[in-house]
């Protein structure tokens, strides 16, 4: 049905399918392809999907968090890139609004250039526009397959990861924000190691940051949990600390938007303070990503650019029915004094000297070490286990 909450020339569908509805398709049309996306500000309440017909609304939807996470950034951004050469829009100036669509997440313009550089070559190479375009998709089809791949894998190093650290089974794992199929072209990053551990009966309680002031860890890791037939529990980000206090925590796991070259970890806001508090009590934090989420080019946490939200994400609350973080300013439930000054990091930094392990699609490093990431990203070890540098 039409929705004035989507995104300019997108459409919204309702899903009344039982099953986990996909993050993001490309679908072929009667009218032309189209990028359809699992409107993300809508669950868990709603299951419904919206339907991009060109780059500006998949650009709003990156911005307005219908689709994030970093490994579907990507393939949002590689596949954005191929609509506009399927449609016949102006492929080089997609590329740049797609790639600074959100500045943090080094995926998304990862997988712009990839499928740009894909078209490019077809033309260099004597296609026409057609066989470019057909390039672009199919570097797109190419990651997302990928990204599948990437997420086995590292489910399966984290597991065994989690079995040399902690001995014995029966993991309490704490987690912040959403790390799951959301956010990926397979099961997710930090929340499939937590899938793989649950499978093999081995997850005891999932501990779910609710992550405010968006609530992804609610909202998302919650129903992504409650689908799969998880022990979780919901817990205010402050209330961390006394579950660590409590002996309650026996690792943390998270994802990443960007990792820096010498292994700073940028993740969602209140990452950091999970850190801290892991390294006091001697539990250890784990950072699950892709090797498409590791930045050489970026040489340390200071030099990651953090984004910045509007201020009415933490001083209103959104009206029931209206999308989170789509809504705009004075359309929520203010829980502040009009005018009051607001500090809305989308993410923080983890220095790598808090970070025990990054698992990876090609193993497991730790200690974490610059020499080290650069040796993952190369891929010259498979990563059967963990990789001491």
């Amino acid at each position: 049905m039409a929705d004035q909450y989507a995104a300019q020339n997108a459409a919204s569908v309702a899903h009344t399918d039982s099953s986990l509805v996909p993050a993001l398709r490309w679908e072929e049309l009667p009218e032309g392809p189209v990028l359809v996306l699992l409107d993300q500000r809508r669950l868990p309440s709603e299951e419904v999907e919206l339907v991009c017909t060109d780059v500006p609304a998949l650009v709003d939807a990156i911005h307005t968090l219908a689709v994030r996470g970093a490994p579907l950034l990507g393939l949002a951004g590689a596949y954005g890139l191929a609509l506009a050469a399927v449609r016949g829009f102006d492929v080089e100036e997609a590329a740049e609004k797609l790639a600074c669509a959100r500045p943090t997440a080094v995926n998304l313009a990862y997988g712009v250039r990839r499928a740009l550089s894909a078209y490019r070559n077809a033309l260099k190479g004597g296609a026409d526009l057609t066989g470019a375009a057909a390039a672009a998709l199919e570097e797109a089809r190419a990651l997302h397959r990928q990204d599948a791949q990437a997420s086995a894998r590292m489910a399966a190093h984290g597991l065994d990861l989690l079995k040399e650290l902690l001995p014995g089974g029966g993991y309490r794992m704490l987690t912040h924000c959403n790390t799951g199929a959301l956010v990926s072209g397979g099961t997710g990053t930090a929340f499939a190691v937590a899938g793989a551990a649950h499978r093999a009966g081995e997850l005891r309680r999932l501990w779910v940051d609710e992550t405010r002031p968006l609530l992804q860890g609610a909202r998302l890791t919650a129903y992504e949990a409650a689908r799969a037939g998880m022990a979780y529990t919901l817990l205010t980000d402050n209330a961390a600390g006394s579950l660590f206090s409590a002996g309650e925590v026996d690792a943390v796991l998270v994802g990443a938007d960007r990792i820096a070259a010498d292994g700073s970890v940028a993740n969602k806001v209140g990452s950091y303070p999970l850190a801290v508090l892991a390294r006091y009590h001697h539990v250890p934090f784990l950072v699950v990503a892709p090797t498409t989420t590791i930045d050489l080019g970026t040489p340390d946490g200071s030099a990651i650019e953090v984004e910045q939200r509007p201020g009415h994400e933490v001083t209103e609350f959104a009206v029931p029915g209206v999308p989170e973080g789509g809504s705009e300013a004075g359309t929520g439930v203010a829980v502040a004094p009009l005018g009051t000054q607001t500090y809305n990091p989308a993410f923080d930094v983890t220095p790598p000297e808090l970070v025990t392990a990054i698992v990876t699609e090609n193993g497991v490093l730790s200690p974490v070490t610059e020499a080290g990431l650069a040796e993952l990203c190369d891929g010259s070890r498979s990563g059967n286990g963990m990789m001491s540098i």
